[in-house]
């Protein structure tokens, strides 16, 4: 059986490590024979001119909305989906309605992709044998 250090070894151990981040000057160890830096040490002075200049930075342009995709509302009662789309875009949406059922052994369906064009309105249907774990709608341009 191997031996395991008792939970208050671990803890001074942890608070020694701690101290020695947290304490100010208390890692601070003199270097080539130089003395340690103290409250009376004078602050670091940066020359402005070594610091290279860089050139400022272009915020990111918004880009402008894209007028694609139908507005589609999914209902799901019981194990039946049913999914109602809107296209109020003037580019023809394909649309296809995506079900994943909540037993393993039931089979989850992916329609085909139906077209919606400007101003058009589809239902699109689907189902599961029980219940149904999610449905979503997937859009692609004609």
């Amino acid at each position: 059986m191997r031996a395991r250090p008792s939970r208050a070894v671990s803890l001074l151990v942890t608070s020694v490590i701690l101290t020695g981040l947290l304490v100010p000057g208390a890692a601070a160890q003199p270097v080539n024979g130089e003395s340690a830096p103290g409250p009376d040490a004078a602050p670091a002075v940066v020359d402005l001119a070594e610091i290279p200049a860089e050139p400022p930075v272009r915020p990111p342009s918004r880009a402008e909305r894209e007028l694609f995709g139908a507005d589609c509302d999914t209902v799901i009662n019981g194990s039946q989906v049913t999914a109602y789309c809107h296209n109020s875009y003037p580019e023809t949406d394909l649309v296809s309605l995506h079900v994943e059922c909540d037993r393993w052994w039931d089979v989850d369906g992916d329609a085909a992709p139906v077209a919606v064009g400007p101003a058009g309105r589809v239902a699109l249907a689907g189902r599961c044998w029980k219940e149904v774990r999610s449905a979503w709608v997937s859009h692609r341009r004609a």
